[in-house]
């Protein structure tokens, strides 16, 4: 009987713990729960202002100017001055051929024309004319008198043979770079084919390609940052100077834009080309102010620390910013307070605490 009592009282004592240990978790749980986090974040004012549009494309540098220089006489290479890579000057000489063969020609052909002056002369002469005063001469007998003494042929051979000597000599038409230079000395210029050519630095090209839906936002003279992948050159800027007015099967339309190259920028370099423009009078906001809930973009403001959910439509973008579409259902104004940063996990009505950026 004692045990039984015993044990009833034992069974007792253990039921009365267990119900005091389950209503402590369940007072500590609740005290955990009923305190309400504040949220810090940073704002800004919804203000309307310029907004720095930007569309990105690749490209690749095309030489403004170039020139592939000939020799124009089958002849061996005496000299090589330059090789690719060298910066040359206007009027530079690159190369030039053994001269030995062409002054030869061009000495036969200046005394084959100083005999047919002479004849030239005799003709003129003989028909009563003095040779010293040609203008008094009537020009259909000036003119026959050429052809019977063989004077205009002599004159034509004699021209081709100096014009012959003068290209011998392969000089830079402009400041520029010389590339594509493989022909060597004491060897044959290749048939057909240039031996070097000189491209100008100053100022080149950069050809890329728009998506058709993006020709309103472009236009000729619109700025453009040009950024080499290559490391070694930085950003340069430059203009839109032609828009071809054809959309090819992809829907691309080919844009060109000059830049300044500074002698860095070299004919083929892939480049990443950002046109920018600056579109006045829009609600501008920073990409961190937008978030999405449930696939729709949402921008919250402060109104009595409590954060408002506001659904909203994003137009144009750049790096860092959105415009904001305005319809009837963005009821957004200037100088509502717009948070920009804190705002990850919000709801409607958090309660937020504003912080310094």
């Amino acid at each position: 009987m004692k045990r039984f009592i015993i044990g009833c009282m034992t069974l007792s004592i253990l039921v009365a713990c267990t119900k005091a240990n389950k209503a402590g978790k369940e007072n500590e749980r609740v005290t955990t729960v009923l305190p309400q986090q504040v949220e810090e974040v940073t704002v800004m004012t919804l203000a309307r202002g310029d907004f720095h549009h930007e569309l990105v494309s690749n490209g690749k540098v095309v030489a403004k100017e170039y020139a592939d220089l000939y020799f124009r006489t089958s002849e061996v290479v005496a000299k090589v001055y330059v090789k690719n890579g060298t910066y040359v000057r206007k009027g530079q000489k690159l190369a030039e051929l053994d001269l030995f063969r062409l002054n030869n020609t061009l000495a036969q052909r200046k005394n084959a024309l100083s005999q047919a002056t002479i004849e030239l002369h005799d003709v003129l002469i003989g028909q009563g004319y003095t040779p010293e005063n040609l203008t008094a001469i009537p020009a259909d007998v000036l003119e026959l008198a050429k052809v019977k003494s063989g004077y205009e042929q002599a004159k034509a051979q004699y021209e081709v043979a100096q014009y012959d000597v003068e290209q011998a000599t392969l000089t830079a038409p402009y400041d520029g770079v010389v590339a594509n230079l493989y022909g060597k000395a004491h060897n044959m210029p290749r048939s057909g084919e240039p031996f070097c050519r000189v491209i100008g630095t100053a100022t080149m090209e950069v050809d890329f390609t728009m998506l058709e839906s993006e020709l309103p936002l472009i236009k000729v003279g619109d700025e453009v940052e040009v950024t080499p992948y290559a490391s070694i050159v930085d950003v340069r800027d430059g203009h839109i100077c032609e828009i071809n007015p054809m959309v090819d099967g992809n829907g691309m339309v080919r844009v060109k834009a000059t830049v300044e190259g500074g002698g860095r920028l070299f004919d083929g370099m892939n480049v990443r080309v950002s046109v920018k423009r600056i579109v006045p009078n829009q609600l501008v906001v920073p990409k961190t102010a937008i978030v999405l809930r449930s696939g729709k973009q949402v921008l919250f403001t402060v109104e009595d620390s409590l954060a408002l959910w506001n659904y909203v439509q994003t137009g144009l973008e750049n790096l860092i910013q959105y415009t904001l579409v305005e319809n009837e259902e963005n009821k957004l104004q200037e100088g509502m307070t717009v948070i920009t940063t804190g705002n990850v996990n919000l709801a409607h009505e958090t309660k937020v605490e504003i912080i310094d950026n």
